[in-house]
């Protein structure tokens, strides 16, 4: 059941990118990533994000909540803005086994801690703003280059790599585009660079 989980979020993030126009030119150094080619658990600390949060089917609103998600961002004080701004990022609560009608997207940009506030945001209905931390502690990561829609096999692999190491999926599906469609057009799909993200724990373990 999960696999079949995973291919439809692959489905939704592809729906949603397909539409999608990414403020952001070069975004961070890649080659700090290529080590995640193979799978690896890494820790990592709770970070602060702007999130917009859509419900419904992907396809209808996922271009709506991209947009609302960086025309937001880009009104913040104090975020990182041009060339050097960090990826977006995506969390998938819901799964297949849920009506596409029903699906909650959330997208999010990393934010800095001392942000208190958000200015006032126009939010279509089905759509919301809000600041919110995102838990991390172990994780467990991969590397997908190349289209969205080839990404089952690295899912793949990333699950299976869990499992050797006697861990066990404890979050939603996430994942950090770290390159992808431009301002300027979709760009070479070949060359689309995605971590593939869980926060994991020890099989059997509840809390």
């Amino acid at each position: 059941m999960r696999a079949k989980i995973i291919i439809g979020v692959v489905v939704a993030i592809v729906a949603v990118l397909g539409v999608a126009v990414f403020f952001f030119l070069r975004g961070p150094d890649l080659s700090a990533y290529e080590r995640f080619r193979e799978a690896a658990v890494i820790a990592m600390s709770a970070q602060k994000m702007l999130v917009v949060e859509a419900a419904g089917s992907p396809e209808a609103v996922g271009g709506k909540a991209i947009k609302l998600l960086f025309g937001t961002y880009f009104k913040l004080d104090g975020v990182s803005k041009g060339p050097g701004m960090p990826a977006p990022r995506a969390r998938w609560p819901k799964g297949l086994n849920t009506p596409k009608e029903q699906w909650v997207g959330r997208y999010a940009m990393p934010v800095s801690d001392s942000l208190g506030a958000l200015p006032k945001v126009d939010a279509e209905p089905g759509l919301s703003v809000k600041l919110d931390t995102w838990n991390y502690g172990e994780v467990v990561q991969i590397l997908h280059v190349g289209p969205y829609d080839k990404e089952t096999p690295t899912i793949e692999r990333l699950q299976a790599f869990i499992k050797s190491k006697g861990l066990e999926i404890a979050g939603d599906h996430e994942e950090e585009y770290l390159r992808g469609p431009t301002m300027f057009g979709k760009g070479n799909p070949e060359k689309y660079y995605t971590l593939i993200r869980y926060n994991v724990r020890q099989a059997g373990k509840t809390h």
